[in-house]
């Protein structure tokens, strides 16, 4: 039903009919308060003064579930019943019980939340929810309750997949497209926080593209005001439709609780991951382009006539790469991929790694002052050598230490650059001799006392025997450091 005229444009039309000879100021000035009093209304309905988001939070909610994750490890039955002696006769609780294990076991415990994809029981979640448990739970909207078991964990975009055991009917949420979303539109997150139970909370879209969250590899985060909390991980953001838009993962928060700034992950990482796991992968595989990118700069922009600082700089190429094949060439500016843009190094991360390992991307590049398209296979990072895993348990500074022959399959996966011989780090062991050493993740043992190393095999010969001066020397990002450590 139309609304009636507010009074100042009823008295305009009568005022008008009157005479033809009024000023243009006045006319003016009564033009927008006409136009004030239309836009300054009172509900005018109870239709209007009901508008709710429950339509929405009913086709939604039975989608989302509570995840129960849990690791138990048996321990000795010595070591058990020391514990149960020390809870018996001091009232603590026995170290091995864990948290509500039996005598003899030890367990750890995770609360998060999960959306169901599919309607065989997929469920996504957080990877940090279940990362290193073993038994995982899932409580449905209607209080039901599943064992799950651990279909694909895929740490680089904190993401996993949950297949439920016997579902029965369940209700999977449409993966929508957070490709088309708006700063400003309306969402609401939906998951457990604090194991409080189900829990709706309404916010808008505060930023798109967010790049330096730190919770993953690859950072393209939705940020929004819609109150996240612990608990909350794994869970739901909604659009007005009930589509499936981010799984939340992070907040920002110096207390704990939420600030109205939250982190999900967008759909379209999520399908991909989805769409591994419904084709039977265990693990998701991107591709690879073997090149080095850094950030354009402004300097940069304007030396080749672009208007604004965007797009990724091409720093140099790997032998043999899809990077140098294409025809890129060092110097070029990337600024879109297949016709999406990509501002710098992490969306191109972001775009590049959806594309699949089969088939070819176009890029949008500017060479020089030209414009120009080129054409990139996509296929995945080869295994130029056997990985040969090493942990190191010898008593030498690199005890504590998990090590692998490099290779561009092993660079792709730990988003490093490294060298195409020698041998990388990819786990140092918390309060370990190598933790002490100061190994981190991603250096390349060079050599050992001058001794060049070029293989696991190598490194695990020469620390067979306990020296007294070890002189190490590594790679790291593309510095070559030297230490002396005493045995």
């Amino acid at each position: 039903m139309p609304r009636p005229p507010s009074m100042p444009a009823r008295l305009l039309a009568a005022v008008l009919g009157a005479s033809a000879c009024l000023a243009p100021l006045p006319l003016l000035a009564q033009t927008t308060a006409e136009r004030a009093a239309i836009e300054k209304v009172p509900p005018l309905s109870k239709g209007e003064i009901q508008l709710s988001f429950a339509p929405v939070v009913k086709k939604a909610a039975p989608s989302v579930v509570n995840v129960y994750a849990s690791h138990v490890e048996k321990r000795n039955p010595r070591s058990s019943a020391m514990a149960e002696f020390m809870r018996r006769f001091f009232g603590e609780d026995a170290p091995g019980r864990g948290l509500g294990g039996t005598p003899g076991e030890r367990a750890q415990r995770s609360l998060g939340s999960g959306v169901i994809v599919d309607a065989s029981g997929l469920v996504i979640t957080n990877n940090h929810v279940i990362e290193n448990m073993n038994e995982v739970k899932v409580s449905l909207a209607d209080r039901r309750e599943f064992e799950a078991s651990i279909v694909l964990r895929d740490p680089r975009t904190d993401l996993a997949v949950l297949k439920i055991k016997t579902p029965g009917d369940v209700a999977p949420m449409p993966i929508g497209d957070s490709d088309h979303l708006e700063v400003g539109d309306f969402v609401m997150a939906i998951g457990n926080p604090f194991g409080v139970g189900q829990t709706v909370t309404q916010g808008i879209i505060s930023a798109l593209a967010r790049t330096q969250v730190g919770s993953s590899d690859y950072q393209f985060f939705i940020q929004t005001d819609a109150a996240i909390n612990p608990g909350n991980s794994g869970g739901a953001l909604v659009d007005l439709k009930g589509h499936l838009v981010g799984v939340n993962t992070a907040i920002y928060s110096q207390s704990g609780g939420s600030h109205g700034i939250g982190f999900a992950i967008p759909a379209s990482m999520i399908k991909a991951v989805v769409e591994t796991a419904k084709a039977g992968g265990t693990t998701v595989r991107r591709p690879w382009l073997g090149a080095r990118l850094q950030t354009v700069t402004p300097d940069i922009a304007e030396s080749v006539g672009l208007d604004r600082p965007t797009g990724v700089l091409v720093a140099s190429m790997q032998p043999k790469s899809p990077a140098e094949e294409s025809g890129l060439k060092r110097g070029d500016i990337v600024l879109t991929i297949d016709g999406q843009p990509v501002d710098d190094p992490e969306a191109f991360g972001y775009r590049f790694a959806l594309k699949g390992i089969t088939g070819k991307a176009v890029f949008g590049v500017q060479r020089g002052a030209k414009k120009q398209t080129v054409e990139v296979k996509l296929g995945p990072a080869p295994e130029t050598r056997p990985r040969d895993v090493l942990k190191v348990r010898s008593r030498s500074p690199f005890a504590g230490a998990t090590l692998v022959n490099t290779s561009p399959a092993v660079a792709e996966e730990m988003q490093v650059d490294l060298p195409g011989e020698g041998v990388a780090v990819t786990d140092v062991d918390e309060n370990s001799i190598a933790a002490r050493a100061g190994f981190k993740k991603g250096d390349v043992i060079i050599a050992i006392n001058g001794s060049t190393v070029n293989s696991t095999k190598d490194l695990e010969r020469m620390t067979r025997d306990s020296l007294g001066i070890w002189e190490i020397s590594i790679n790291r990002g593309g510095s070559v450091l030297t230490s002396v450590f005493r045995g």
